[in-house]
């Protein structure tokens, strides 16, 4: 990751948007299974689409605050292990692991990818969600020590040399993509009003849900890859 370390001051806008997490769970959560390791997991809200789905939990966080959090939140829960580190690299471990919106936060993101997928067991399950489309790049992202966004092909690259059996590759939510370029285009202090932005984003997801199927999930503000290993 960054050599500055992560505070995640957006995830307290973001940790309250049910609608898009909802969403987000109707996508990924019966995908989860067994043995799991979520990367980067924040505070911890993601942990309520699928804590009730895994035999065991691995929970890397390198932030110390944000580490801290999850130990005083999930600490007592003897399946639960939560380790203040990066990711490393156990062959043939687990039978899911997760990435939800934290590859961007990883300069070196090939490297992490083959740790991650070398890790899975065959037949095992990498779940990553991206933020999409470079020329949404903002001040925001830079902010939030975002090295880049992704599209399909720049994604699908870091798994070329690797075995693995099936791919889930699809954008959704259209409508934050919208947002998202009408603010880079038209705001010049994205923090103004941050919050209020953000419930107006989520109160808009179930539009869309509905648009992202019209539109064939051909574009969206986030970018969901589920990689099965061969």
């Amino acid at each position: 990751m960054s050599n500055i370390e992560y505070k995640g001051w957006e995830l307290e806008h973001f940790d309250n948007s049910s609608n898009f997490r909802n969403y987000q769970n109707t996508l990924i959560a019966n995908k989860i299974r067994g043995h799991v390791a979520e990367v980067g997991p924040g505070n911890g809200e993601n942990l309520q689409i699928y804590k009730d789905k895994v035999e065991t939990l691995e929970l890397y966080e390198p932030s110390k605050d944000l580490y801290d959090n999850l130990k005083f939140k999930f600490g007592n829960n003897k399946n639960f292990f939560i380790k203040n580190d990066f990711f490393s690299l156990k062959e043939n471990t687990y039978d899911t692991i997760i990435y939800l919106d934290v590859l961007e936060h990883i300069e070196k993101d090939q490297e992490e990818i083959s740790k991650a997928f070398n890790s899975l067991k065959q037949g095992g399950k990498l779940i990553i969600n991206v933020p999409a489309f470079q020329h949404l790049y903002s001040n925001f992202d830079k902010d939030v020590n975002h090295f880049r966004r992704y599209n399909k092909q720049s994604l699908l690259k870091l798994f070329k040399d690797l075995d693995y059996l099936n791919i889930i590759v699809k954008y959704y939510d259209s409508i934050g993509y919208l947002l998202s370029l009408m603010s880079k285009l038209f705001t010049k202090n994205y923090k103004n009003s941050f919050n209020r932005k953000i419930q107006l984003w989520n109160a808009l997801i179930p539009f869309s849900k509905i648009l992202d199927k019209l539109t064939f999930h051909t574009f969206g503000k986030s970018l969901l890859m589920i990689i099965t290993k061969k």
